[in-house]
């Protein structure tokens, strides 16, 4: 007795039916044509149209991996629990008992300054405050020396956070100077990106020293499934800070380790970073500080009091007004893409931008080209070499577009990987920090700016840029619209894959 004589009973009918070729086709084919109506509908949903297409394009073509792939890094916010500490400690920094210090020269702000403040405010919740100086910190292993030095006069409290931490020959008188701190009272807290901290030698020998010196530690993002750890794994937390008892700050490009970055290929290539890092002082290094506050309320579930800073002392140095803009997958908002889009917009004379990893959005590349046709002076420091190659060559896909629109390219020549991250907008504002002009900063990873007016900083902001500039080669566009055919296949596939993230 079989399916061919006994068709009556269900099973074997179904079993009938399935044996058929043509109808078993025609069932796949209506499977994959509702699960391709389903994926346009949900994925259209609150996401570019660009972004949305490349998803669906992947299900209707390679349907098992494209869904699979969407599931692990499609969905581009942190889990709600995340969020929602997020936006808890946001209310609580907007109704912060005491008014923020005032500022000290909005007098002198350009009138379009205004609303971009007001932005930064609606976005991450930390007002304009005046009274702060600046240094900029260009030297690698200047830069930790200054942090050391500010670590041994810590009396309270060390708050260190950066994308990527290890202890290593450069990097371990700033690990001694955290011990020195706990052996004399300090409260040192630290934390690190977890994933990005596994992707580096000596994970397990740094975070036993911070262990045996007393300080406090936790992972960023932690991806942890068996704890109920897990989101995304390519959301990271790209930030760099240091505060040292609320009354000095440090932010920027550096992550915590050699120049090197410990890798042997890059050492073979003679690979070394070139950073710029903020020194701050004044009533911005408590908002620096809720920025650490947040992370760290995140991953321990601790809260932090956070103190009113005392007004810097100028030390030579004139008082500016400045505004911390977190932004990231825990916020509802692209902060960063916002307030840069935003500037660029406004600027009226020149705009000068610096990003290692230069794969803009849509928006942001509207407005730097329409900047340039306005005719306005707009140039862009990127690097010669590149250390992600994937990356590397989808910001090469934009070059000839900017070229044909007047901006100027600068190379920063090898083996130095240009990795400082910063703009200039005219003669009196700058924004620093850790966000590259890419989608991953402005989408997936958490990250840190600072707003600042004040023409001193754009001079020493100039300087800094007449120094790269000198250090370059400028991209000419006859130059580069003739360079091999097989780089242009590879720089225009690479970008393809810019709308996935």
């Amino acid at each position: 007795m079989d399916c061919d004589t006994i068709v009556k009973i269900r099973g074997c009918s179904v079993l009938a039916y399935f044996q058929d070729p043509e109808r078993a086709a025609l069932l796949v084919l209506a499977v994959h044509l509702v699960l391709i109506a389903v994926a346009a509908v949900f994925l259209s949903t609150n996401r570019r149209p660009s972004s949305a297409i490349a998803w669906v394009l992947a299900i209707i073509f390679i349907p098992v991996l494209g869904a699979l792939a969407f599931l692990l890094v499609g969905n581009a916010k942190l889990p709600r629990g995340r969020r929602e500490k997020q936006r808890e400690v946001n209310t609580r920094v907007l109704e912060r008992a005491e008014e923020p210090p005032p500022v000290t020269h909005e007098e002198d702000w350009p009138e379009w300054l205004h609303s971009a403040v007001t932005l930064n405010l609606n976005l991450g919740a930390l007002p304009m405050v005046g009274g702060n100086t600046f240094e900029l910190l260009d030297d690698y292993t200047g830069t930790f020396d200054s942090m050391i030095d500010a670590i041994d006069q810590a009396d309270t409290y060390v708050h260190v956070e950066f994308y990527i931490l290890a202890r290593d020959d450069t990097t371990r008188t700033f690990f001694d100077a955290l011990a020195r701190a706990t052996a004399r009272g300090v409260h040192v807290r630290v934390l690190s990106d977890h994933l990005a901290g596994l992707m580096y030698p000596g994970r397990k020998e740094t975070l036993d020293f911070l262990r045996r010196a007393g300080a406090e530690y936790h992972p960023m993002l932690p991806l942890m499934p068996l704890k109920g750890k897990w989101q995304r794994p390519d959301l990271r937390n790209h930030r760099k800070i240091v505060v040292v008892d609320g009354r000095v700050g440090f932010m920027g490009s550096q992550n915590l380790i050699d120049s090197s970055y410990n890798k042997e290929s890059n050492r073979r290539r003679g690979l070394t970073w070139q950073e710029l890092m903020l020194r701050v002082e004044g009533p911005i290094v408590r908002e620096l500080d809720a920025v650490f506050a947040t992370d760290w309320y995140s991953e321990s579930g601790s809260e932090l009091r956070l103190n009113p800073a005392p007004m810097a002392t100028r030390n030579g140095r004139p008082l500016l007004d400045a505004q911390v803009l977190p932004s990231g997958p825990s916020f509802d908002s692209e902060n960063n893409l916002k307030l840069y889009t935003a500037l660029i917009h406004k600027a009226e004379h020149r705009i000068s931008i610096t990003s290692p990893y230069f794969v803009p959005e849509e928006s942001i590349m509207m407005a730097i080209v329409t900047a340039a046709a306005r005719g306005l002076d707009v140039e862009l420091f990127v690097s010669e070499v590149g250390d992600q190659p994937l990356v590397y060559h989808a910001q090469r896909s934009y070059y000839e577009a900017l070229l044909r629109a007047g901006v100027r390219i600068h190379l920063y020549r090898s083996p130095k990987v240009l990795h400082s991250k910063h703009f200039t907008i005219d003669e009196d504002v700058a924004v620093i920090g850790s966000s590259n002009m890419d989608v991953r900063s402005f989408a997936l990873n958490m990250e840190v700016s600072v707003l600042v007016h004040g023409p001193w900083l754009v001079d020493s902001m100039r300087r800094v840029e007449d120094g790269y500039r000198a250090k370059s080669v400028e991209l000419l566009l006859d130059d580069w619209i003739r360079r091999p055919r097989k780089q242009k296949a590879l720089d225009n596939l690479a970008r393809l894959t810019a709308s996935l993230q």
